[in-house]
């Protein structure tokens, strides 16, 4: 996945101006909407062809895009957002690729955080991973990656959470336990229970402070049928 950016200025070769006294520069976008910091949409990811609701590709997933579960049909997000520190669990500045965590090691997070997970709220979890690797061994971040399990995903959707996301670009454990069932968090959450992914996100500085507490709030561009989104949510403290 990449992006490329284009600057143009409109109506400007060979010195013309259609102001005579204004120029100005616009911007041509060609690229993913699926990288950095984002948001998968309910569209996003599915089984045997099956997505949530029980909506199968063939009658919404059109080339010019999503007839049904686009990006645009996400609402604002405003919710009470927790990140749990799981590399602090672990006693380790970053868990490890391949690494994941049980339903019991996120108990245990809340608890010592004071951190409950409620009906509603958004969770992140911080791994550690980005912070350590992206920059220093980005064939390696990219190839794997800590994260959640199917019990934790589970577990989470029991909780009835509007989103679940982690400082990696995956959310999910990669390599899965399971390797038949790649991402299985993503189809526990998204298909199964119509739960919001976020990848990528900034933890590194929310647990330095140790905000594991915050207003998030996020409005992403709505661009119709689209899949995912970039996006730069803000936490609140």
């Amino acid at each position: 996945r990449s992006l490329s950016l284009q600057v143009v200025q409109p109506n400007q070769q060979e010195s013309a101006r259609p102001f005579s006294t204004m120029t100005y520069n616009d911007d041509i976008f060609q690229g993913w909407f699926g990288i950095g910091p984002q948001i998968d949409g309910l569209g996003h990811l599915g089984a045997n062809g099956m997505y949530y609701n029980c909506n199968h590709a063939r009658d919404f997933a059109a080339v010019a895009g999503l007839t049904k579960l686009g990006i645009e049909k996400v609402p604002p997000i405003v919710a009470r957002g927790i990140v749990l520190d799981m590399a602090a669990h672990f006693g380790v500045q970053h868990m490890d690729g391949g690494q994941t965590f049980s339903v019991d090691d996120v108990k245990a997070v809340e608890a010592k955080q004071n951190t409950p997970v409620r009906e509603g709220d958004v969770v992140l979890f911080h791994t550690g991973w980005t912070d350590a690797k992206l920059k220093s061994d980005p064939d390696l971040w990219v190839s794997v990656e800590p994260g959640i399990s199917d019990a934790v995903a589970t577990y989470l959707a029991g909780k009835n959470v509007v989103a679940v996301g982690a400082d990696t670009w995956g959310v999910d454990v990669v390599p899965a336990v399971n390797e038949s069932e790649p991402f299985i968090g993503h189809q526990i959450l998204l298909m199964g229970n119509g739960i919001y992914i976020l990848e990528t996100m900034n933890t590194g500085p929310l647990v330095r402070d140790k905000a594991f507490e915050f207003l998030f709030v996020l409005g992403q561009a709505k661009v119709r049928g689209a899949v995912q989104m970039i996006i730069n949510p803000i936490a609140i403290r």
